[in-house]
């Protein structure tokens, strides 16, 4: 895997974490952070849906961010999650972050994304109460696909807004100078929204970089990047360091 050196677009400690677990593979990359969290301000609505915590048969966490703000809310509270209660995230580092706080948490095997969290059969046993109500705790408009199956389902889904994310500032021509001063091959996107920023990044310079391969976490995000133009898209089917690695692996690298 060392012919790979990798553009990473993620939340800035994100980028370093997966940067080193690159290094230990041989994979060169340089990061150059494409989304920004910004906790949103504490509300009244908040805190009254935490405080009945109880009535929810499930809670999913869909990232990091969403389980750290989330965590830190439930103790500023005094609050604990009721015994029994099921909670799920995306992927296995964020349910992590929960499962050492002492929740009953559940994280697909394989495929972190909406749609392998939406098929484990823990979740589905836990919808089978009477009325199943859902909290989902993430980012300002983010995971749209879970509420929609959710409901499609006939549970009652609440969403708690935790942060929000938008493309730091940057100067003009910052993303095309990091590409060519770095000798970059190929560029990781985390998320709709990372691919976005991304493409409001590049600007007019758009053409060159979608030439490039493009690692995305999902297939709803590779259909994005489809109708963006990219030319080269690689589904990790995840977006963990895992993930990754594995994609690395199963695709050729590109000629020296």
């Amino acid at each position: 895997m060392s012919g790979w050196r990798l553009l990473l677009t993620r939340p800035a400690e994100e980028c370093g974490a997966l940067a080193a677990a690159l290094a230990e593979r041989g994979v060169h990359s340089a990061s150059l952070p494409l989304l920004a969290i910004e906790p949103l301000a504490e509300t009244a609505e908040q805190r009254a849906i935490l405080l009945k915590l109880h009535r929810y048969c499930a809670v999913i966490v869909v990232s990091k961010p969403a389980a750290r703000l989330g965590l830190a809310l439930l103790a500023r509270y005094r609050l604990q999650a009721p015994p029994g209660q099921a909670w799920f995230s995306v992927g296995a580092a964020t349910g992590l972050i929960l499962k050492n706080h002492g929740l009953d948490v559940s994280w697909p095997a394989a495929g972190d994304d909406s749609e392998a969290l939406l098929a484990l059969p823990r979740l589905a046993e836990a919808l089978t109460v009477a009325a199943p109500r859902v909290l989902l705790l993430r980012g300002e408009g983010g995971r749209e696909l879970i509420v929609e199956t959710l409901r499609q389902r006939g549970v009652r889904v609440d969403s708690l807004a935790l942060y929000r994310r938008h493309l730091p500032q940057y100067p003009s021509g910052t993303l095309t100078d990091t590409l060519r001063s770095e000798r970059l091959n190929a560029v990781v996107v985390s998320s709709g929204q990372g691919l976005q920023s991304l493409h409001e990044l590049a600007g007019p310079d758009w053409p060159a970089v979608c030439e490039l391969p493009l690692f995305v976490p999902s297939p709803r995000v590779a259909e994005m990047a489809a109708t963006l133009g990219a030319k080269i898209i690689v589904d990790c089917r995840g977006a963990g360091a895992a993930a990754l690695l594995a994609a690395l692996r199963e695709y050729p690298e590109p000629a020296s």
